[in-house]
């Protein structure tokens, strides 16, 4: 089979994550696409804790069919979440597969300073996927562009008291609001 990884910190997984997704299920002629929330941020970003991004991303990838599964192999791996050192183990695990890695077209530019970034190019071919504001470079196949929705923007508009309806799915928004995270409230 040929899967698609999207790998991410999905602090939370939003709209613009599921779009991504169903337009590469869609368009890149892949079997499967598994999404990989990180475990530990390389730059100690502050997420939320893994059992909740998991959580949040399994109920995103539930709209998606059984074609999207998601996978806990950041945590399985510990350390820091490294794109190369996952690819790698997938690639030792499930040596019948071809993998491809799904990115935005936000980071494309910065790919050249991931760790191993060439050997990773070397390994696994990209999908670029368009991102509103972002050029996804020469020769990228990113024909449409998703919605210019950011998880930071979410995190601001919950931790302010204001609404992230219609940016992430509303079991995701249920799920941020039972566990009162990112600050949200449940709402009245």
């Amino acid at each position: 089979m040929r899967i698609a990884l999207f790998g991410g910190s999905f602090n939370p997984p939003h709209l613009g994550h599921e779009l991504a997704a169903l337009y590469v299920l869609e368009t890149a002629g892949v079997d499967e696409l598994w999404l990989m929330p990180t475990f530990r941020h390389p730059f100690d970003k502050a997420l939320e804790p893994f059992e909740d991004r998991l959580a949040m991303c399994r109920l995103a990838a539930a709209a998606l069919g059984p074609r999207a599964r998601v996978l806990d192999i950041e945590r399985e791996l510990g350390e820091e979440s490294r794109t190369l050192r996952t690819v790698r183990a997938l690639q030792a695990r499930h040596p019948e597969h071809q993998f491809a890695l799904v990115i935005g077209a936000d980071l494309v530019a910065e790919t050249a300073t991931w760790y191993g970034a060439e050997e990773l190019r070397a390994t696994v071919p990209f999908i670029v996927v368009g991102r509103s504001g972002h050029d996804a470079g020469p020769g990228a196949s990113a024909a449409v562009d998703m919605p210019a929705v950011s998880s930071t923007e979410i995190r601001r508009a919950l931790a302010g008291g204001r609404s992230a309806a219609g940016l992430v799915s509303r079991s995701v928004l249920d799920y941020i609001h039972a566990r009162g995270l990112y600050g949200a409230h449940q709402p009245a």
